[in-house]
């Protein structure tokens, strides 16, 4: 698998654990700190999932908040 689709499937799993959740793990993620789910992405590749995540959720954020 090339590495953007390594990206893009993490993003896809991230993205599976609904809206509320993917708030949250944006949040670790700006924080700098680790989720299983990219354990296998260099720090270049997670800062471009960080970015892919905010702009898939741009299209929520009127529908879902983080709690």
């Amino acid at each position: 698998m090339s590495r953007k689709g390594l990206i893009e499937e993490c993003l896809e799993c991230l993205c599976q654990k609904g809206c509320a959740q993917v708030w949250h793990d944006i949040s670790a993620l700006e924080k700098g700190e680790s989720l299983p789910e990219v354990a296998s992405l260099s720090m270049c590749e997670r800062s471009q999932l960080l970015a892919e995540l905010k702009s898939v959720m741009q299209v929520y954020r009127y529908r879902c908040t983080v709690d």
